[in-house]
């Protein structure tokens, strides 16, 4: 069975008003939805469009306006309710597809509107995807600057008569960037989505990269309860899957970020970082994303070094 890739863009909306005003947990309302269909050597072989009219914010903040240049009676006039469309764009789909979208944002929104009209979410669990926006980044070198779309089409040349910022020409130029990666080399660079989490420990997500690991967690009433879970801070080699020992236990090395170090006799040092994240839905539990990754010596002593300066911060605090 052949591969497909939807390449999927959606417009939102939100209250005029701002923040004050807004729904809790549904901040923004989804207005229109573009996609394109790639075959498996990456071919466009179908586009979907389908404007949406709004339910709930039902005047355009005038960002949204600026940018979109849509306005309400084009919605009104030529949309549908959202799960009508939302219906038809996942049988446009079909079944099997992989997602791919610029950035994380488009799938979480997708599935809290999905959500907030008592949809049931038809994606499969876990939900991996391809992060163009990341592609691009890795290609670049280590993944560390991620780039806006528009300047992306810009650097690589593939601007066109179409315009940014509307749903389906911004699916269309993100699936001209995907044409142009290196496919091949960085492919298996799946995305994984964080909208819907595991619901106990048979449920956790293990997934293996060329140079990583990443682990996703259950949910946790608090920071405490998920450090104190040895699933959580166990360190593993990802080349012959050993239990390491620590050179030293988890640190902190922000807010909501955690590093460690370990050593296997085989393979050398493995570098932890934990991401104590909050639950999407609510933000009234957390979860926690942890990668372990095989590093050199320089990449250890940057570990080493900002541990020793926690611990000068920490004991000047004491003092």
């Amino acid at each position: 069975m052949s591969t497909t890739y939807i390449v999927f863009d959606l417009e939102w909306n939100q209250s005029p008003d701002g923040k004050e005003n807004s729904i809790e947990h549904f901040p923004f309302e989804i207005i229109e939805i573009g996609a394109v269909k790639l075959d498996e050597r990456l071919q466009i072989i179908s586009e979907y469009h389908q404007l949406v009219t709004p339910q709930v914010y039902t005047q355009l903040h005038y960002r949204i306006t600026q940018v979109t240049h849509l306005r309400m009676r084009d919605l009104i006039d030529r949309g549908e309710y959202f799960p009508e469309a939302a219906e038809s764009f996942f049988r446009w789909c079909g079944s099997g597809a992989i997602f791919c979208t610029w950035g994380s944002m488009d799938l979480v929104e997708l599935q809290r509107n999905m959500d907030f009209h008592g949809m049931e979410n038809p994606f499969r669990f876990p939900l991996c995807y391809y992060d163009v926006q990341k592609l691009y980044a890795l290609q670049l070198g280590e993944g560390r600057e991620k780039l806006s779309l528009d300047r992306v089409v810009e650097e690589l040349g593939l601007k066109e008569e179409r315009p940014f910022h509307r749903a389906l020409d911004d699916a269309y130029y993100t699936a001209k960037v995907m044409q142009s990666l290196d496919f091949g080399t960085f492919q298996d660079y799946l995305s994984v989505d964080y909208y819907r989490l595991p619901q106990n420990a048979d449920e956790e997500i293990r997934l293996e990269f060329p140079t990583y690991l990443k682990y996703v967690s259950r949910e946790y009433p608090s920071r405490d309860a998920a450090l104190a879970d040895k699933n959580v801070t166990d360190m593993v080699c990802r080349e012959c899957r050993r239990m390491l020992r620590k050179k030293f236990h988890w640190f902190a090395s922000g807010p909501r970020q955690y590093l460690c170090l370990a050593v296997c006799p085989e393979h050398g040092y493995v570098r932890g970082k934990i991401r104590i994240r909050k639950r999407e839905k609510t933000g009234d539990s957390v979860y926690v994303v942890k990668t372990m990754k095989l590093v050199d010596e320089a990449a250890a002593q940057e570990v080493f070094e900002k541990r020793e300066e926690q611990r000068k911060k920490h004991k000047k605090r004491r003092q």
